[in-house]
């Protein structure tokens, strides 16, 4: 007599079988290949209101409908799915809605700059300095989880062999040594993949340490970190951050060291949290930094955009963690 199937055979039979079943409630994507005009013909018979038909398809045809239909949604009629615009829904609101965007990633971009750098930064000296090993990035016992260390350093590697940079060029000319220092490794690695490292150190104290210097505990950086590093992904691919539930949710900071908001009542999914996040860090690296100015100016100069779609409270500007 045969042996009973296992329990795991049979989650991989039920596995495969489920698969099989949401690729058979699938259909095949059907729709054609639509030119600039007639693109702008759809928006108009749909009802969004254009002023002028050759600037439209000037704009149409350098940024893409595909692009704009992000901002388009937003002035659609309920239900979405008929595409049919609200009354006195114009071109003009959609491109006014990708303007403020595009000036918002810059204005995100920026200041997440200064974090990246100042994380660099304090990583590689708070590192170096504990464990008193300048090659430290490179060497595998620094590192609690080997494989999650084997991904990053093939990662290192493969960053180090394109890079152009100067630095890294006369190191490699100079010095016999298989890498370099770390806080010239630090220079050329993506923000992701420090965040990984930073999360993949053995020593508790070191993280700690680390994390301290920024007013958080060492589980809220390592998580910070990691949507910081999505936030800046999206803004280098241009992609849309207003109105969006962004993917990666950061951990709670239960003991601020520094004027918090109230994560009770402040959704984590939305953008407004992000920026908190990044105002918090700010306090440190940079004190008298005008986040919230920039902010303010952003939202007067557009005054048609809904700030509460990304989460902000109505008078957050005269919050106590604003001022």
């Amino acid at each position: 007599m045969k042996n009973p199937p296992s329990l795991l055979t049979m989650l991989k039979s039920a596995g495969r079988f489920f698969i099989y079943i949401l690729s058979r409630m699938k259909k095949t994507f059907h729709k054609k290949f639509l030119s600039v005009t007639e693109q702008l013909n759809l928006l108009k018979k749909r009802g969004l209101l254009i002023e002028n038909d050759e600037r439209t398809k000037d704009y149409l045809k350098h940024i893409g409908y595909f692009r704009l239909s992000a901002y388009c949604h937003p002035l659609l009629k309920e239900p979405k799915k008929q595409h049919i615009y609200k009354p006195g829904a114009t071109f003009k609101q959609v491109l006014d809605m990708y303007r403020f965007d595009r000036k918002l990633r810059l204005l995100l971009f920026n200041e997440i700059e200064k974090i990246e750098v100042a994380i660099r930064t304090e990583i590689v000296n708070t590192g170096c300095g504990f464990l008193k090993d300048i090659f430290w990035l490179t060497i595998p016992k620094y590192f609690k989880d080997k494989n999650r260390y084997e991904q990053s350093l093939f990662l290192i590697d493969a960053e180090l062999s394109k890079s152009k940079e100067d630095f890294i060029l006369h190191f490699k000319q100079k010095y016999n040594n298989q890498y370099p220092p770390a806080w010239m490794l630090a220079e050329i690695m993506p923000l992701g993949l420090l965040s990984n490292l930073y999360k993949n150190i053995a020593n508790k104290r070191l993280q700690k340490q680390i994390a301290k210097s920024f007013g958080l505990q060492a589980p809220v950086l390592i998580s910070w970190l990691m949507v910081l590093a999505n936030i800046r992904n999206i803004c280098c691919h241009h992609g849309r951050m207003w109105n969006r539930e962004l993917p990666n949710i950061p951990s709670e900071l239960k003991k601020p060291t520094y004027k918090w908001i109230d994560d009770n009542t402040t959704d984590r999914r939305r953008l407004y949290y992000k920026i908190c996040m990044i105002k918090y860090l700010l306090h440190t690296i940079s004190p008298n930094n005008k986040l919230k100015v920039k902010l303010i100016g952003l939202s007067n100069h557009y005054p048609t955009i809904d700030f509460n779609a990304m989460g902000f409270p109505t008078d957050w500007h005269f919050h106590t963690f604003w001022n």
